[in-house]
């Protein structure tokens, strides 16, 4: 079939990377950037969108036809379609790594998947940046507030840089705050779980901690959301990945919770508030509502449309 009809079909391009695919001892995991893609499939064609996966000679025979470009960029210096694109999201860390990107007349817009990530990337590609993010399906990940609870609080380390330091600091804290308040309590480990655990843990917890420095979407804890699982949230407010003084010169702001709102619980950023913030939440605990937060805003209908409106406009 060369024929392709605007406004229905799309075709996206991914090439396959041998860190997309993680094995440990007890499971096998996706890579983030493969995540964000198999997302988008899933949710364009859960809209109705036919999608054509890496059909180099479909996109030749209709050089006019948008295509998208996902995941890492690998593929960009070979790149040799004709076809106007549509970046993203997951290409580079930091726009200075190819400051001329976006002045090849074929890129059209590159995707960001949150606020803080888009201002540092805008710096250099300037209104060619847009904001795009996964959705979270909520048939996936379904509610369990009604389920039996046996864990009061499920902590949530994500801790990356400097966890020597950093767990003395915060984690320890927390789980001796937990101690003395008499709740139970599970730590999961970031990297040490398979998704159908998760989602036990998740089914047997009334709320979580979230620890983690920053996130460019945070699926994670979106799903957690999505399950209607209330969380607090460590927001310190910077991205403190070790590689961030090659690109520049003073502390670049960034956000552990990029999609958050009142409903979905609350946020501390020194260890110290911690206590008064979570005495807070817990004693409102019931009303919280994140999953509707998750239906609304992180929906695969949310997430397809955002993708169209800048893939069909070019």
């Amino acid at each position: 079939m060369n024929n392709l009809e605007k406004g229905k079909d799309i075709l996206l391009f991914y090439e396959k990377h041998k860190w997309d695919y993680v094995e440990t001892y007890s499971k096998r995991t996706i890579s983030g950037f493969y995540s964000w893609y198999t997302l988008l499939v899933r949710a364009l064609k859960e809209n109705g969108y036919i999608v054509h996966e890496n059909n180099y000679n479909l996109a030749l025979a209709n050089p006019s036809y948008p295509v998208g470009i996902v995941g890492t960029p690998v593929c960009i210096p070979k790149w040799n379609l004709p076809n106007p694109a549509i970046l993203g999201p997951s290409m580079y860390d930091h726009p200075s790594q190819n400051p001329n990107l976006m002045q090849n007349a074929k890129f059209k817009y590159y995707l960001l998947t949150c606020g803080w990530l888009k201002d540092v990337f805008s710096q250099v590609y300037g209104d060619k940046c847009v904001i795009w993010h996964a959705g979270i399906s909520t048939d996936e990940w379904i509610d369990t507030k009604k389920h039996k609870k046996s864990i009061d609080v499920l902590v949530y380390d994500k801790i990356r840089w400097e966890r020597k330091k950093t767990i003395p600091l915060f984690l320890e804290p927390v789980k001796n705050y937990l101690n003395e308040r008499g709740l139970s309590y599970f730590v999961l480990q970031y990297g040490d779980i398979t998704h159908d655990m998760y989602k036990d843990l998740l089914s047997k917890s009334k709320a979580m901690v979230f620890l983690c420095e920053h996130e460019t979407q945070g699926m994670a804890y979106q799903e957690a959301l999505a399950s209607n699982i209330p969380i607090v949230a460590w927001d310190h407010g910077w991205w403190t990945d070790p590689v961030w003084p090659a690109y520049s010169e003073n502390p670049i702001p960034a956000t552990s919770v990029p999609l958050f709102s009142p409903d979905c619980g609350k946020k501390f950023k020194m260890i110290s508030e911690f206590p008064k913030i979570f005495e807070e939440f817990w004693t409102r605990l019931d009303d919280y509502k994140p999953r509707e937060f998750i239906k609304q805003e992180v929906s695969f209908k949310k997430s397809t449309d955002a993708y169209c409106k800048y893939y069909f406009s070019i």
